[in-house]
Formats: structure tokens, sequence, C-alpha cells
């Protein structure tokens, strides 16, 4: 690729064998290695007035000490030492912790500068470095030092002075990836400037300068490697253009009992589009919870099917696959499509009936759980897999039941909104259709937070709505009693419901009963004969209950938002008012933070945004299941715009001919070939 990329680290003075081998536990094998392991962090030693420094922003401050410091003893070895230092007209009090060494130094009307975080509201700074001698301020004031990630023998300072060093020998040798116009288009830095810049900022300007160039470099190499996978893709994946009759398609839309909403009408028009083409579909739907994917999901099955070919779905538990299995019997039904059901628990009498029916093609649509990827399952002639709550299956579970057909269209579907730009980036290599409408009619669910001493209150409120004929969940986070956590369990929960709702009937579901039982008291719910439901998060999604009009969550402040707010959305199906109630604990910090957006807004594409600043993209899309990389200095949160301007031209870029032949592309394929992404030569 470069020169840089080729020479070992120990070409670096100062850096021998055995530096080297601790090098390469971080990573770093070669110079350019080294160049781009970046900071994850500055510390900013410019000299800040207090009266500017925002509450828990870590700050430097110059001021002198005015006092005696105080230090207090807790236990044998911890201390707490405080002392009065002047500062912009202000008396701060500065807090060291197990540092009383220092108390010889703090003389008063010393002048010393002191690094920590600032408490606003109590004028403190506890502190967490101390600078007093004027050469360690000389050599640190008004710089930003890189703080890096080490481990071992290998400290920040020796690995800042081999990063200079190496500038000093190679900085020069360090090759531009980008294109002159895409330089002069965004008024980028060059790629060395950036670089160091990246590692030794003058100020925050320049730092921001730096960051900008590197962080759309990053994204513009992810998403080439993912136009470059499309381009693959799709001259792999011939597919089958199935001859769709539209007309039976709009007849069946027609017959339903509701009106498509604009956004159904758009996303099955895309997904229609699909079928119809040589290359075989790889959609992504998703939708919050309520929007009516369910019913795209039908009307691509029956097109599906009178096409002539067989149709799966597959969904990650078993009550959800029968749900999925008696809504959509409901729909093809009347119209001659068999919809057979094909899960783990049947016996093995139905399992051989089912197999078999699949395998004669007299199942059309076969609906199930990770069963339908065994090895015993044969199909006729499959040609639409749709894969709901996609998310939770593995990459590998997902690509075994593509393999069961020839090529088949693939759909995703996934109740778990998110943002496009960040969607188009976790799932690069499909299309994305988005349904952002709740059908007409559908009242906002009210969601209040009590604390746990208000449940009587609560099943106040759920006699009086069983009283009006509505039904209601109850969702406990344990099964069965814990001595680890002090949790409500769904066994105690029903024995303190039974009595106080009598004359009204409670059942109780969870993941551990037999599955003949959990059919039984999971029809009997939807029918109306149970009308309090005490459940773990096994109803979480696609259980339709149109009739529930109450869902209290237990110990809400343990669940995280998006199955908060999939198990909120397990009411609020039917244009009757719907309420959520959280019973939180109020002293629990995590949970706050929740809470209060759960009660705030009902929007699953807002929450999404929120529960990906909560807990970073990793977590929320599931790193193993999405592949998504891990960014060294992009933020797909933050920097969603660059992300999207970086696809925009990505696109170009890899439907271009100069992008594959011209020499100032040269950087950029070979960085592809480097990373073993396919291109071009494999495309014809």
């Amino acid at each position: 690729m470069t020169k840089v990329s080729r020479l070992p680290v120990t070409e670096v003075a100062g850096i021998g064998a055995q530096r080297a081998k601790h090098l390469a536990q971080l990573g770093i094998y070669t110079v350019l290695d080294l160049f781009e392991y970046l900071p994850y962090r500055y510390e900013d030693y410019r000299i800040r007035d207090v009266h500017d420094a925002a509450h828990e922003e870590t700050i430097t401050v110059r001021g002198k000490v005015a006092g005696v410091p105080a230090v207090r003893w807790y236990g044998r070895k911890k201390s707490r030492m405080s002392v009065k230092v002047q500062t912009d007209g202000v008396w701060v009090n500065a807090v060291w912790f197990n540092r009383h060494y220092l108390k010889d130094k703090l003389y008063p009307g010393r002048t010393v500068v002191l690094v920590g975080k600032w408490d606003r509201h109590r004028l403190q700074l506890t502190v967490k470095r101390s600078l007093f001698s004027e050469k360690e301020q000389k050599r640190l004031l008004g710089r930003l030092e890189p703080v890096y990630s080490v481990s071992g023998s290998v400290r920040i300072e020796w690995l800042r002075n081999v990063i200079r060093q190496a500038f000093d020998q190679f900085g020069d040798d360090i090759e531009e990836t980008l294109p002159p116009e895409l330089i002069r288009r965004y008024k980028l830095l060059n790629r060395r400037d950036a670089l160091y810049v990246m590692h030794f900022p003058r100020d925050s300007r320049d730092g921001h300068q730096a960051r900008r160039r590197m962080v759309y470099e990053e994204l513009l190499m992810f998403q080439l490697k993912w136009q470059v996978l499309r381009h693959t893709r799709k001259k792999r994946l011939n597919g089958t253009a199935k001859n769709v009759p539209l007309d039976k398609v709009r007849e069946f839309i027609k017959a339903l009992p509701f009106t498509l909403t604009d956004a159904q009408a758009r996303v099955l028009k895309e997904a229609l589009a699909d079928l119809q083409q040589p290359v075989a579909m790889n959609r992504l739907l998703q939708g919050d919870v309520g929007s009516g994917k369910t019913v795209v999901a039908a009307a691509l099955l029956y097109a599906n099917y009178v096409s002539g070919f067989q149709g799966a779905l597959m969904a990650p538990t078993e009550i959800l696959a029968e749900q999925h299995a008696h809504t959509i019997r409901e729909y093809l039904q009347p119209y001659g499509v068999d919809v057979v059901l094909l899960t783990g628990s049947m016996t093995a009498r139905e399992k051989r009936e089912a197999l078999g029916m699949v395998q004669m093609g007299l199942a059309h649509v076969v609906v199930g759980t990770h069963a339908l990827i065994q090895e015993s399952v044969h199909f006729h002639r499959l040609g639409l897999v749709i894969t709901d709550e996609q998310h939770r299956f593995g990459v590998n579970q997902r690509a075994k039941l593509r393999e069961k057909g020839e090529d088949p269209d693939v759909l995703f579907m996934t109740a778990t909104p998110i943002p496009r730009t960040l969607a188009i980036s976790a799932y690069g290599d499909m299309d994305v259709s988005t349904i952002d409408q709740l059908p007409a009619g559908r009242k906002p669910v009210k969601t209040v937070q009590v604390k746990p001493n208000q449940f009587g209150s609560v099943m106040e409120f759920i006699h009086k709505e069983c009283r009006r004929g509505r039904q209601a969940y109850v969702i406990c986070p344990l099964i069965e009693e814990s001595e680890k956590l002090d949790l409500q369990n769904a066994y105690d929960v029903l024995e303190q419901l039974e009595p106080a709702l009598q004359p009204y009937r409670t059942g109780l579901i969870h993941g551990k009963l037999p599955a003949k039982e959990k059919e039984r008291v999971m029809g009997e719910f939807v029918s109306g004969k149970i009308h309090v439901l005490v459940s773990t998060t096994v109803v979480e999604v696609g259980v339709n209950v149109p009739n529930a009009s109450v869902m209290v969550i237990y110990d809400a402040e343990r669940f995280g938002l998006a199955q908060l707010h999939q198990l909120r959305g397990r009411v609020g199906r039917s244009d009757e008012q719907a309420y959520c109630i959280l019973v939180a604990d109020p002293k629990s910090d995590t949970g706050k933070e929740r809470m209060r957006i759960m009660t705030e807004t009902d929007d699953g594409f807002e929450i999404a945004r929120k529960d990906l600043k909560i807990r970073g993209p990793g977590d929320f899309f599931g790193v193993k299941q999405s592949g998504l990389p891990e960014f060294k200095v992009a933020d797909l949160i933050e920097d969603y715009r660059v992300l999207e301007v970086a696809r925009q031209d990505a696109v170009k870029l890899v439907n271009s001919d100069a992008f594959w032949e011209e020499e100032r592309f040269r950087p950029l394929r070979e960085q592809l070939e480097g990373e073993d992404v396919l291109y071009r030569k494999n495309f014809d």
C-alpha cells in the first residue's frame, strides 16, 4: 500500500525487539500502524476561568493556596485532603483523595496549577493532577496532551515520544489516500498533517480539522467496502425474476378489512419491484411497534405464492411464530394458501406431517422458529424468505435459511427502528425500507412512572380496566425468587394479584413453561378468558392482543429502552386508549434517564437514537450480529451527516470506470485489496 505500511516499527529509533513485542500486543506492527494508533481523548492543560467552566467538566486552573490543608482518614489507608484555593476571584475547595503526601507542598500563598473535575454547584475541584514545578508547567501548560489506550509495559509518555520520533523520521513518507478532487471539495487536510495533528493538536480548532479529515476517510472506506460488496452480491446472486400477477395482489390488498397506510403501500411497492427483478432481493424492512409490518409480509408471501413459489417466515420465539402463523393464515387461507407451522416443540408425528407437506410443495407458506433451518427441512420451491426480528438470529442462521432455496428473495424485518443513516451502516449490503407511520385511529399509549409502594393504586386501576372489559399485562424481570437479585418475580406477583383482582382471572406465562402450556395460556388470553397475564419478557415482540389496554412493568429500571418500548408496544393496538405503567425505583441513577425518555416520547426512532447515545452502537446493534466495526475516529451517532456524504461519494466512485482504472484512485483500491474486499475484476 504505502512505504510506511511495510516498515516494521523497529525502524523507529528507540524501538528494539522487546519493545516491538509489547507494541504488537496493541496491534502495532508497522510504522503506519504507529501513526494510525490514535488517542481516544486529550488532557486539556489550557488554563480555564472557572466562571466559564461547565458542571463536571475536567479543567485546568491556576490559583493561590489560601489556608492549611485538612486531612481526614477513612480506615488505615484511605484519606481525603482539602484546602481553599483562590482563582479568578473565587474561593475554590480543592480536594485530593489518597494523596495526603502532597500536604507539605500546599503551603499558604503558593501558586499552584491543578487539573480536576469541576463541581459548579459546590465550587469544588476534585484534583487528579497537581503541577508544582515550573519545568512541568512549562512543558504542559497551554497544550492538549494525547491519551492512548495502553497495556502491559507500554507507558503513555513513552508512546508519545516514539510517535513523535516516527514522524520526524518517516512523516514525509505517509502517502495520501484520497483523490485531489475530494480533498479540494471538502477543504480537507492532507493525510500526513491530519495524522500529526490527531496526535499533537495545537488547539481545539486544529484538532477539529484533523478529526474531520480522518472521520471522512474512515467512513468513505467503510462505505466503499459496502458498495463493492453490493456489486459483488448483485453479480453473484442472479435470483429469479418472478412473474407477479399484480392485479391479484391489488385485489388481495383491496379485500383487507382496513386501508394500508401510505408508508405500508410504499414499502410494499419497493419489495414487489424486487420480486420482479433478476437479482435476489436483500431488503431490510424496519418499522415501529404496531406499524403493520406483518400485513406487508403477508402481502409479499401472497405475491410469491401466486407467482408459483413457496415462502418461509422465521421468528425468534415459538410464541411469535405461532402468532404469525395464526395471523398469516387468516389473511391467506381464503385464497387457498396452506400455511404450516414448524417449531422445535412439535411432536415427532406433527413434524413428520409438516416436513412432508413442505417437501412436496403442499405447504405454500411455512412459519417457524430456527427449526426451519434444520437439515431435515427440504423445500419444494422456496422463492421468498422472511426473517422477523432478524437481529435475534446470527448471520449463519439467516444464511442457512436462504440456502434452503436457489437464490430466494430475502426480506429482514425488525421492530427496533434505527435512524436511516445508521441502518445503511449496520446493514450496508441491504436496501432499507422504513414504515414510519402508524395506522389511522391509533392513540399514543399514556406512559407513567410510579414507585413500588404505589402498587395498590396500580391494582385498582387494572381492576377498573377489567370492569370495562379490557385486559392487562404485568411484566416481571424474573420467573422465580432469586437470592442474588432483589427483584419482583412472576410467581410472587401472581400470588399477590389473584386475590386482589377477583373475580377476574389471572394467568402466568414464561419461557420455561412447556410449549403446550404456553400455547394454552396464550390462547386463553387472546380469547379473553384470562383477563390479566403475568409474564416475563417472552411477550416482548409480536404478541397481538388488541383488547389489552394496560401494560405494567415491574422493576422497569432494569430493562433497556428498546425492550421497554417493545413491551409498551403490546398495548395500544386498537382505537381505545391504552396505558403503560412503569414501576421503578426512583433512586436508580441508570433508570431515571430511561424513565424520563419513556414518559416523554413514544416515537420508536427517537427512543432508538437515545438508546444509541446511552449504550453506544456496538451494544445497540449487537456487534457479533451486525458486523458493525469498531471505528477508530468516527462516531456513528455524531457523524451521521458525514456518513451520508461518504455513502453518496462511495456509490459514485464504485459505479465509475475512473475509480477502477486511474492512478489517483490507486491508494483506495489497494486498501480494498488489502482488506480482502472483492472488486471489479470479480464482477464480470
